[in-house]
Parts: structure tokens; sequence; C-alpha cells
């Protein structure tokens, strides 16, 4: 069974350049090669990229005994834990998707609007007019601060401090392109104590762990049914067979949700910030629509047209996920015309797929009108990734970026620091802006609109 084609560099430089520059090589890969490549980023197996709507749509429709996507992720386990969602299979993988789903969708994720809506206030407000700051760092705080409430509902005291600046510690860790590398290369794990990067990950990890087990031992010595936090329905929460999940499942979901859940969401926040000041007509439009709706409903809100346009555009241009999470074929399939033999890894390329001239036309440029214009598939826009392995926090997060947005927007103007680049890198496993002080606060917002009344 013959493989697409692969770059003509060494497997292992292959690797290094995926670590420190994924974006060039992805579209030099595929500028030589087409929709599917080969790239050999592990030391035994292929891992091609598909970038083809149509072999997306195999890759993601294909039985799933055909492919499996636990082995794949072992790259978080670290961090995560082996219960986590993103590296469970087949039924266990679905109970757990079963057992999680419900707190992220309907009434009960609208319930954390007011909390979304509040924090950013309290943030915002630190913002001295005049003085340029650093987006990322707000934004983390944002999201890390409606993690911790939605998900634990805790808003203060000594474990909701200690956690906060723990997980920043951890997720700091593998924020670079060298740190990362404890992620692509186990022989780099050495524990000579805490001025090893891996000795000062494993204790960090160790603190965290404490936190969290500790959280939910109070919440089983103390249950509180009115409470409507994401732990406790997680705790409520029973599979077909009435069974709870355990407290080591708990840890690694709770691992998973935080990371994942504020990290991401983080990233996404700060590149629509820079879209929206880089380019004068977005804001123009956006302020327009936000003035226009005045101060309604947040569930109105999130429905506006040119917001969900300007947070699916953020998404598109630079996906924080870069590929889906890699399928491992189990036996014979056959995608986009080639057959691929057990032990095959295969990826939807996202950063590729959203950037087909084909599809988007100017990929390279921000528009978020291409999104008021056509609808596009499951198989052509996938920042969330897709089948069943499609975020599970997906509606929470848009839910979160547009309600950010507005009351960012609807409360301050804001300019870009004249000249100062911002650019893709890679931090973890994601794509993310790079930092700096590049958005300056420079008067506090004033409609000309009446406000809706509520």
């Amino acid at each position: 069974m013959k493989l697409p084609d692969s770059p003509q560099i060494p497997k292992f430089m292959q690797l290094v350049q995926w670590i420190y520059q994924p974006l060039q090589l992805m579209e030099a890969s595929a500028k030589a090669h087409g929709d599917s490549f080969t790239l050999w980023l592990t030391n035994k197996q292929p891992m091609v990229f598909l970038s083809n709507p149509q072999a997306v749509q195999q890759l993601f429709t294909a039985p799933l005994e055909q492919l499996d996507a636990k082995a794949s992720a072992q790259i978080l386990q670290p961090l995560l834990g082996e219960n986590s969602l993103l590296l469970l299979s087949g039924e266990t993988h679905q109970r757990q998707r079963k057992l999680l789903t419900p707190p992220f969708h309907g009434d009960r994720m609208r319930a954390y609007g007011d909390i979304i809506t509040n924090i950013t206030k309290e943030v915002i407000s630190t913002w001295k007019l005049g003085q340029p700051f650093s987006v990322r760092d707000s934004m983390q705080q944002i999201a890390l601060r409606v993690i911790l409430q939605a998900v634990f509902g805790l808003s203060e005291g000594e474990r909701y401090n200690e956690l906060q600046k723990r997980l920043c510690d951890i997720l700091d860790l593998t924020a670079s392109g060298l740190r990362a590398s404890l992620s692509f290369f186990p022989a780099l794990r050495v524990d000579l104590g805490h001025w090893t990067p891996w000795g000062n990950f494993l204790r960090q990890r160790e603190e965290i762990d404490q936190l969290l087990y500790a959280e939910i031992q109070d919440r089983r010595d103390h249950p509180d049914s009115s409470r409507t936090d994401i732990l406790t329905l997680m705790m409520a929460a029973r599979d077909e067979n009435g069974e709870p999940m355990t407290d080591v499942e708990l840890r690694d979901e709770l691992m998973t949700l935080l990371i994942a859940g504020h990290e991401t969401t983080a990233s996404a926040l700060t590149w629509a910030l820079y879209w929206i000041h880089k380019l004068p007509s977005v804001r123009e439009k956006l302020v327009t629509e936000l003035d226009n709706f005045g101060d309604g409903d947040l569930n109105e809100l999130t429905r506006l047209p040119y917001l969900t346009a300007v947070c699916q555009e953020t998404l598109r241009i630079y996906p924080i996920a870069m590929i889906t999470i890699p399928r491992i074929v189990q036996t014979p399939l056959e995608i986009g015309g080639y057959q691929f033999a057990p032990g095959t890894m295969l990826v939807g390329c996202i950063y590729l797929m959203h950037r087909r001239p084909d599809l988007y036309s100017q990929p390279q440029e921000f528009q978020p009108e291409r999104f008021l214009e056509k609808q596009y598939s499951l198989y052509e826009y996938l920042p969330f990734g897709g089948s069943n392995r499609r975020c599970v926090g997906m509606a929470f997060a848009l839910y979160e970026m547009k309600l950010v947005l507005a009351t960012v927007l609807k409360n301050l103007d804001l300019a870009l620091v004249d000249n100062y680049p911002v650019k893709p890198i890679r931090r973890g496993v994601t794509l993310a802006p790079s930092g700096g002080k590049w958005l300056i606060a420079t008067a506090q917002h004033q409609t000309t609109k009446n406000p809706i009344e509520v």
C-alpha cells in the first residue's frame, strides 16, 4: 500500500520543523504534494494529512471500529490523564461523552452568561486608558476565571486562587517550542528535581491534582443539589448502568475542561481583538451592530449575525487546533484514492482546509462577510474537529467568545499599537497569537443608540 508523498527532508527534521515551524511545513508540503501528504512525526507511524473535503468526509464517516483515536492522543496523557475524553476510544469514549455533553448545551449553558459578562467587566476595569496592555494575559484571565466559576462554581478562596496560579504555571511550561519538545520527545522527560523542566512539570501537576481531589472530596462530603456548576452536574450524571464517574475520571475530565476550555478560548479571543482593531471596517460594522442592539437579552446578543461571522472567521484564518485528533487505521481503509494499512495515522488538516482558495476566496484575508454569504459544510469548516471527536465544549466556547467581545467593545474604544507585529506561534499543541502589549484603551465607549429595554 503506497502512502501519499512526503517532504524530501529527514524524518527527524520533519518533527523538528513541526515543533518550531508547523505552518511553513504544512504549506510547503501541500504546495509540493497536494491535498494529501505524509509526515513522519513519531518514531514508528506515518501521519497522513488530508485537506480535501471529500477525503475528510470519508475520514469522519468511516465506521468507528476501523479507526482508533486513543493511542494517537498519548502526547496529552501526562497532562490530562488516561481517562480524558481526548484519550478514550470506543464504548468508553461514547460513555464519557454522553455524561459530559448536557452541561454545555441549552438552558444550562445560558445560565453562565452573567458569569461571563461580569468577569469580563471586572478584568477590563483594570485596563488603564492610554497604556498598552497584554491582550493574551487579560483574555487568559477572563477565560480561566469563567472556567473556574462555570466548571467548579469557585469564585474566591484559597483553592480558587491556588488553582488559578497553578494552571497558568503548568501551561507556561509547555508554551514555547523548546518546552513543547517535552511532549514530542519522551527521552527528554528526565526528573532531576525542580530545576529540570520535566521535574518541574511533575511537581506542578501533583499540586494541581491535590487541589482537584480535595474539591471532589468536599463535594462528596457536602452535596448541594442547588448548585449549577459543571462539576456538580458531572458528579450527578449516571451512565446506562447507573454508574457515576469515579474520582480519577472526574479529575481527568476536569483537567481536560480546565486546560482545553480556557487556553484555547483565550487564544481565539486574542486573535479576534487583533483582527477587529487591525481592520477599521470590521470594527465599524461590529460596533454599529452592537450599538443598534443595545442592552438586550444576552442569548439574543449571541445570535447577532456579524458578531457570529467575526468569531467564525477568527477561527478559520488561524484555527487554534491545526489538525484534527489523529485516527489510527485498525483495518485496511480507502480514503481519497489511497489504501491505508493498519497503523497509519490519519488527520484532517484544519489549517490547510481553511486556506483552500476554492472554498475561501482570498483565504489570507480576514473577511467575516464570507460566513454571511455562504454556509460551509462540516467537512469544509472544522475549527472544533469533527465526527464523534468534535469538541464537546464548542457551543460554550462560541457563546463565551461572543459575550466577551461584545462586553469589551460596548465598554471601551481600543486601538492597536502602531506597527506591533502579531504572528501565529506554536503554544503547546495549539496555534496562538504571539504575545506583547499591542492593544491600548483610548476611551470609554459612547453609544448614540438607545438601549433595548429588557
